[in-house]
Parts: structure tokens; C-alpha cells; sequence
């Protein structure tokens, strides 16, 4: 489905920027920000990032007859005259302040006119997982539109919302942030009907410092969510249920052991890799088998559930969407390899709270199997990293691992808590990622269980990578 066309007129109207030049009010069928897949009837906007400045590219794009471009005000006198090629009748300039800035602001144009359901989905864990839930179960009754891979940030965020059209139904996003402000600025651009928060936990601590900040920067959400919206809780979390009392909204909650929730679970099981429970509404309930391990995967299917029910979605639906759910890549992911080698891929990213339910759901998979477990560090921790990963370094002295792989700057304190609580040092491999490879592939064998999991950084999945070659 293509996104919709734009005119002079309303990318001026969007971004309140200043048109340098003007094609005879000529329509755009999209915009893009790559400027390697640009056509020539898609709108050009040149994002700065931290590896390349999409104002450098404009010449090749004129090459390529690229006719429409969004820059940065003070890039007017650097770039010359034959880059913008103003003398061209073809060529529309608009410039703005902030062309990341300008891309949001389209985003919220966007949405604005194609008016629908727009589900918001944050949380310190379980994000990616809750939305993909969610589309599974949205998707049984609605033209879904979702993000591609996890763009959840001010530049996929707006990316995602740009591909809105009126065939859609309702659109799922996922919000990311480490820094305060940024839920603010993303919700504000989706407007969302539903907003859902997953959790609350130590992630991004370097920049937010203590945990009552990540609280308040993803409360940042709830504000932003439609006078007529809902804002969708855990309310197994404290600090969201203290959010939820001052929620501007109405709330739904959900949760496997508070009595507050309306959405509950009871009842979980794991068993060959899946995950069952009852699936609890107010009038009724149902059994459910999750495609995936660990006891923490239900408080995500709870979410998906909850947003399910408040799009008036039967629970027998839910269910089914639920049941379809296959684990993003990089999150819980089980294969096993031709040698019969069982890996756990969770190699997408890695803060306190997701490293200790993995390590939960290693132990509850691996029954007589040896276990193994290869890690990297969790990466924005701030002052609280060395404390935080010697705490997970105890969780998994206490796990009867066969063997322990460590990489990374705080390896070292990892491994010195693990041996404090009974691992044995000789079970106890710290090294490169090359070293790690080499010596798993010696040593493992059939049956052995291994996960692997280190923030995205860490660079994780190329030690799944090797091992099921």
C-alpha cells in the first residue's frame, strides 16, 4: 500500500518552514531519508545522524532526479548553489531549524489526517514483544499497520507514522527513549488512543539516574494519550500503579498477581518450550499456550490482551492471535542446531530486569541438559553498572550452570559474584567474542542448552551466528 502524496503547500503547512524554492506546487508520493532508495517523485529530507549528514547526498539524489528536499536552515550557505540547483524549475527547497524536528512534524500531519486507532506501546521490557503480541492480535480484525523492525525512536517513530494510508485500520508503535522528553515528543507526534506501559525497570540509567526517573519519563506517555483514550498498566509494577493514579485518562490494568487488574493470569506453566496460563477477562476466561518460554512472556501477552479487549476484540480472537505469536528474532528465540545443540537467541538488547528472566527461563528449559550461558554487558547503566552486574553475576552462581562465558568490560565483576555463590572458577570463561566461539565449539555437545544475551552493543548475535553454523 503506498503512503499518501504531499503537496508544497502542506509540507510547508506541517513543518512551518521556509520554501527557498518552489516546482509549480508539484506532488510528492512519499518521503525518505535514504538517500541510496530515493525516487524521484519522493521528498528528500536530510537527516544529520551520527554517521552521516544527509545534506552531503544531495547532489547525487539531483543526479538521480530527486526534485524535492527538506534541509537544515544553517546548511543554506554550505551547501553552493549547484548542490541545491535552485536555478532548476524542476527543484523544491524547503528549509526548517531541525530537519529531524521537520520529519516529526510531518509524522504528526500525517496522522492527523488519516484518522484512526493508534496504539503506543513503552516500557523498560518487553516492548518489541508486547507489540508484535499485539499485532497478532489486532491483526485478526483490523488492517494493521506496524513498525519494521524496532523503530522506535524520533526517526522511526516518524518513519512509521509516514507510511500511514486510509486503508489502514489502526497503527501499533513502539516508543523508545534514554533520555527525559523523548516519550513526550514521540506521543505527542502519534496522539495515541491507547498507550500501554509494560514496566518499569533499571535501563537507561545512565542518563535518567535512578529508577523513579525512568518511572516519570515513561509516564511521560500517559498525558499525551486522547482525553477519550486509555491508558494500558501493569499493575504487578509499584511505580506504574502509582502513575496510574494520576492517570489524566481512564486506565485498564493488568497483572498476574495484583488484585487491581481486570486483565489477569493464573494458572502459568512451561512445558516443552511453551508458556500456558488462563487468560482471565471480567466475565470470562480462557486457555492460552504462548510459541515461547518463560513465565515473563504472559505479562506481555497480558498487555496485548488488554489492548485486544478495549478494541472490543472476542476473547476467543485473542486467544488465536496470541497462539500465533512467534518470537521476534533475537527475543527468546529457540533453534537447535543439526548437531542437536539448543540455543536461546536473546541477543537483541540486555538491561537487569530482561537478563534475569532469561537466566530464570534458561534454568526452567535446560531440565537434566547442561546449561550455558554466554554473555555480554548490559550497557547504560551509569554509576549503578558495576552494583547491577554483580547482582546478576549472583543470580547465576546460584543457577548449577555447566559452564559460564563472559564478555566485556564488567566481566570480571560478573564472574567474581557468580564464583562467590557456589559457581565453580573452572566453569568460568571470560574472553573476546572469537575466543568465546572458539572454545564453545569445542565443547559443546548434543542436548546442551545455551543462551546467549548481552546488550545490542555487545554485538551478541554473531556468537549465535557461529555456533549454529
Amino acid at each position: 500500500m503506498e503512503p499518501l502524496n504531499w503537496t508544497t503547500s502542506q509540507i510547508i503547512e506541517a513543518t512551518g518552514g521556509e520554501l527557498l524554492k518552489d516546482s509549480a506546487q508539484r506532488n510528492f508520493t512519499g518521503i525518505n531519508i535514504d538517500s541510496r532508495q530515493i525516487r524521484p517523485d519522493e521528498l528528500f529530507v536530510a537527516i544529520k545522524g551520527q554517521n552521516h549528514d544527509g545534506h552531503n547526498f544531495i547532489k547525487a539524489i539531483i543526479r538521480k532526479r530527486g526534485r524535492g528536499f527538506i534541509i537544515a536552515s544553517d546548511k543554506i550557505k554550505q551547501l553552493s548553489v549547484s548542490a541545491l540547483d535552485l536555478q532548476n524549475s524542476e527543484i523544491t527547497v524547503v528549509a526548517v531549524d531541525d530537519t529531524t524536528t521537520g520529519l516529526g512534524d510531518l509524522a504528526a500531519f500525517n496522522r492527523q489526517r488519516v484518522n484512526l486507532p493508534v496504539i503506543a506501546i513503552t516500557g523498560s521490557n518487553g516492548k518489541t514483544t508486547t507489540r508484535a503480541m499485539t499485532a497478532a492480535v489486532l491483526s485478526r480484525r483490523f488492517n494493521a499497520l506496524v513498525p519494521q523492525a524496532s523503530f522506535n525512536n524520533e526517526i522511526g517513530v516518524p518513519l512509521t507514522l509516514l507510511r500511514l494510508n486510509h486503508q489502514h485500520e489502526c497503527i501499533i508503535l513502539e516508543l523508545g527513549m534514554n533520555h527525559p522528553g523523548e516519550i513526550r515528543r514521540l506521543a505527542h507526534l502519534c496522539q495515541p488512543d491507547v498507550g500501554v506501559i509494560t514496566n518499569i525497570g533499571p535501563a537507561h540509567l545512565e542518563g535518567l539516574g535512578t529508577l523513579e526517573n525512568i518511572a516519570k519519563a515513561k509516564g511521560e506517555l500517559l498525558p499525551e494519550i486522547k482525553s477519550s483514550g486509555t491508558a494500558v498498566l501493569n499493575a504487578d509494577d509499584h511505580r506504574l500503579m502509582g502513575l496510574a493514579k494520576n492517570a489524566p485518562t481512564k486506565t485498564l490494568l493488568f497483572g498476574s498477581a495484583s488484585s487491581a487488574a481486570r486483565i489477569r493470569a493464573k494458572e502459568i506453566k512451561t512445558l516443552e518450550g511453551q508458556t500456558q496460563f488462563t487468560l482471565m477477562f471480567p466475565s470470562q476466561d480462557i486457555r492460552v499456550k504462548l510459541n515461547t518460554p518463560g513465565a515473563f512472556m504472559v505479562s506481555n501477552a497480558l498487555a496485548a490482551a488488554s489492548v485486544g479487549y478495549q478494541m472490543g476484540i472476542p476473547l476467543i480472537e485473542i486467544k488465536n492471535g496470541l497462539e500465533t505469536f512467534q518470537p521476534v528474532k533475537g527475543r527468546m528465540r529457540i533453534g537447535t542446531t543439526t548437531s542437536g545443540i539448543h540455543i536461546i537467541d536473546d541477543t537483541y538488547n540486555a538491561n537487569p530486569g530482561s537478563m534475569q528472566a532469561a537466566i530464570n527461563t534458561l534454568a526452567s528449559l535446560k531440565g537434566n541438559q547442561r546449561a550455558v550461558l554466554v554473555i555480554g554487558d548490559m550497557l547504560e547503566l551509569g554509576q549503578h553498572a558495576s552494583a547491577l552486574h554483580s547482582k546478576i553475576g549472583a543470580l547465576i552462581g546460584r543457577q548449577k550452570l555447566a559452564r559460564l562465558y563472559i564478555t566485556g568490560e564488567f566481566a570480571s565483576v560478573v564472574a567474581r559474584s557468580a564464583h562467590q555463590e557456589g559457581l565453580n572458577a573452572s566453569s568460568i570463561i571470560i574472553g573476546s567474542r572469537s575466543r568465546i566461539i572458539e572454545d564453545l565449539k569445542n565443547w559443546l555437545k548434543r542436548d546442551d542448552w545455551v543462551l546467549v544475551k548481552g546488550s545490542r552493543a555487545m554485538g551478541m548475535e554473531k556468537i549465535v551466528m557461529d555456533i549454529e553454523e
